[in-house]
């Protein structure tokens, strides 16, 4: 049985298979996963069952009962049956990852230590672990233990040689210029986004906040990824993912979640394609040597160079080589040299007069890698 949330088909031309995306594909999720081609996804987010082993409910001090997980989907016979049935979805994801692609598993400390070990026997390559602090946690009502106030989520590669995608100065830069750290803080999904009923009640008791995977599709997909969620319950996976212009696939065996993540998601206005770009990395952007600038006319030969305030000058020369006093050489090393330091950036310490404002050269660099770009769309 398919219910497509968008129907769309990506082919796999080495297979002559065809691959379907921004659908829910309902049922089992190993026998939907063996079906996909291999090597087909980019992404994998998993928020298996916990295993939680509830086997009365929770109540509070004043006895009234706790609205936690007690669906039978989370029920196992016991730990070796979990395993089983973990290893099984495990080794189908991994079968239909990309050599490139990666995963993520979310969990508590009922079940994220036993699919870490499934993971490391079945050959992923584990990358981090994040912690997902929660910032409104439920309370331990019986005073018993500390209370969970986090999740773990484990980030690994389908192999060790998989070069995986990490937006890293992305993540760098939505974290105010400082690296972006494995302790996540995220409060648990409440408010509007919670998902209820017509009896105002959860439509499912484990959703998770869209802001947890906003920043999981930012770091490690781009934009025309294929992410598969074998899980996928009220389609919080599907709904970021089309919010950021990436694909997904989704499976789940519950009716009623999947009714209400077709809703959900037919509501999402997809973001518009210059939105959801991702910082290029500096050492993928497109190599602009400074004799270009000369070579283009956007700098004579002759033209005077000076830092920031102006305590060093050098004079440009036509082969784009710059001269001050007794150095020469390449805008980096002479800009190491006048400062009597080991390294410079010279395309930020060298700046020039343009109409009247300082800048730095590395203005007029943008400038061209900006038209190569275009012309190379």
């Amino acid at each position: 049985m398919l219910h497509t949330a968008r129907t769309a088909f990506q082919a796999d031309a080495d297979k002559g298979q065809v691959l379907p995306v921004d659908t829910i594909l309902v049922g089992d999720c190993v026998s939907h996963m063996n079906a996909l081609p291999a090597g087909s996804v980019d992404l994998i987010f998993a928020d298996p069952p916990y295993n939680l082993q509830l086997e009365q409910g929770l109540t509070r001090p004043d006895q009234s009962r706790v609205d936690a997980v007690d669906d039978d989907w989370d029920k196992f016979e016991s730990f070796a049956h979990y395993d089983v049935f973990t290893r099984a979805w495990l080794t189908a994801a991994r079968r239909v990852l990309k050599p490139d692609g990666a995963i993520w598993v979310i969990g508590s400390y009922h079940n994220i230590f036993r699919v870490g070990s499934a993971l490391q026997d079945l050959d992923y390559w584990l990358l981090n672990d994040i912690v997902w602090r929660k910032a409104n946690p439920m309370p331990n009502f019986r005073g018993t233990r500390f209370t969970n106030a986090h999740e773990t989520l484990i980030w690994a590669a389908r192999g060790q040689r998989s070069r995986v995608t990490f937006n890293y100065e992305a993540m760098k830069l939505a974290n105010d210029e400082t690296q972006m750290r494995s302790d996540w803080l995220f409060p648990i999904c409440t408010g509007a986004e919670r998902l209820k009923d017509g009896n105002d009640e959860k439509v499912h008791p484990t959703q998770k906040p869209e802001a947890l995977l906003f920043r999981i599709l930012n770091a490690t997909t781009r934009p025309g990824d294929v992410v598969l969620d074998p899980f996928f319950g009220t389609g919080t996976t599907g709904a970021v993912a089309k919010k950021l212009g990436r694909h997904f696939i989704g499976i789940e065996r519950e009716d009623a979640y999947v009714a209400a993540a077709l809703k959900r998601i037919a509501a999402i206005k997809p973001g518009a394609r210059e939105a959801v770009a991702v910082t290029t990395p500096k050492r993928k952007e497109t190599k602009v040597p400074f004799g270009s600038l000369i070579e283009q006319g956007l700098i004579a030969p002759g033209t005077q160079l000076f830092d920031a305030q102006k305590r060093f000058s050098a004079m440009v020369r036509a082969d784009g080589s710059l001269v001050s006093g007794p150095h020469q050489g390449s805008i980096h090393k002479v800009g190491a040299l006048v400062q009597g330091a080991e390294s410079c950036n010279g395309w930020m310490f060298w700046h020039h007069d343009l109409d009247g404002r300082i800048v730095p050269i590395d203005e007029m660099r943008s400038s061209i890698r900006a038209q190569l770009d275009l012309l190379s769309a």
